[in-house]
């Protein structure tokens, strides 16, 4: 009986991905001047609020993900979340990597045969330690980032990657493009402040600065919580922002439907390995 239960089920959910994707394409399509949300990973502790707000304003957004370490459970990426990433491939938002350890780019080290990088992760077991990468080890650690997204999501992750910090460099730009991904930066008005100290930075003042400076075809960056920020960022200000810029006639949209990317997005999907969505 359980072997004829199987198949139906199967089936509604397959068609429920559907729908959402021909929903997604179709708001994409009358999204006239949008401006795009990004969010890298966090503590976490600030994600069920967020999602709950992209629900309500029927707004999808890119993820950029890394295993960062959490207020709860195993990791951003861990088991304790997966649930979590998984409702979120369904409501159908993008997902990219942000490297598995949330590895910082420090300096390109000219080698005597080829050229490597100083690298300082941020997570994992090599946290905080100043690391000798070649170029075939970042490409592996942006791969085993995006590997574990499709694994809990059951959705292709777009071949685009957001170094932490945005620190790159041409080498290091080169380098991942050669193993399919390309990096995505932030619009100067683009970059919402949830990281500054909130005593300098009130939310208040992030929100109007927010308002006043967006403009259509802005990639925006927050994240899913920061260590240091004593008054959260999100939720608090995201509902507001959300509703302020379509106010102004803006519209959201993920980097899928970017000018500058969806390209590259189409003509280059990721080759990962084909594993279900069970989040194991």
């Amino acid at each position: 009986m359980r072997h004829a239960n199987k198949r139906p089920l199967t089936l509604s959910i397959l068609a429920a991905l559907s729908w959402v994707a021909t929903l997604a394409t179709a708001q994409s399509a009358a999204c006239r001047q949008p401006v795009y949300l990004t969010f890298d990973t966090g503590h976490m502790a600030v994600a069920p609020g967020i999602a709950q707000v992209l629900q309500r304003q029927n707004v999808r957004v890119t993820f950029f993900a890394a295993n960062e370490k959490t207020q709860q459970g195993d990791g951003s990426l861990g088991q304790h979340w997966a649930s979590w990433w998984r409702d979120r491939g369904a409501e159908g938002h993008a997902f990219a990597s942000h490297t598995w350890d949330h590895a910082y780019w420090r300096a390109d080290l000219q080698g005597a045969e080829d050229l490597r990088f100083r690298i300082r992760p941020s997570s994992g077991l090599q946290a905080d330690q100043n690391l000798t990468w070649s170029a075939a080890q970042y490409c592996a650690n942006l791969r085993q980032a995006a590997q574990r997204l499709q694994d809990i999501t059951g959705q292709r992750p777009l071949p685009l990657f957001r170094a932490p910090g945005g620190k790159t460099s041409p080498a290091l730009l080169q380098a991942a493009r050669q193993c399919g991904y390309v990096h995505v930066g932030w619009s100067d008005a683009g970059f919402l402040g949830d990281e500054l100290p909130s005593d300098k930075y009130p939310n208040a003042r992030l929100l109007q600065q927010a308002l006043t400076r967006i403009r259509p075809g802005d990639i925006l960056m927050a994240h899913l919580g920061i260590w240091s920020r004593q008054d959260p960022w999100a939720p608090a200000v995201l509902e507001p922002l959300i509703e302020g810029l379509k106010a102004k006639g803006m519209c959201f949209a993920t980097l899928r439907e970017h000018p500058q990317f969806k390209d590259w997005v189409a003509q280059h999907p990721l080759e990962l390995s084909g594993k279900s969505a069970s989040g194991q």
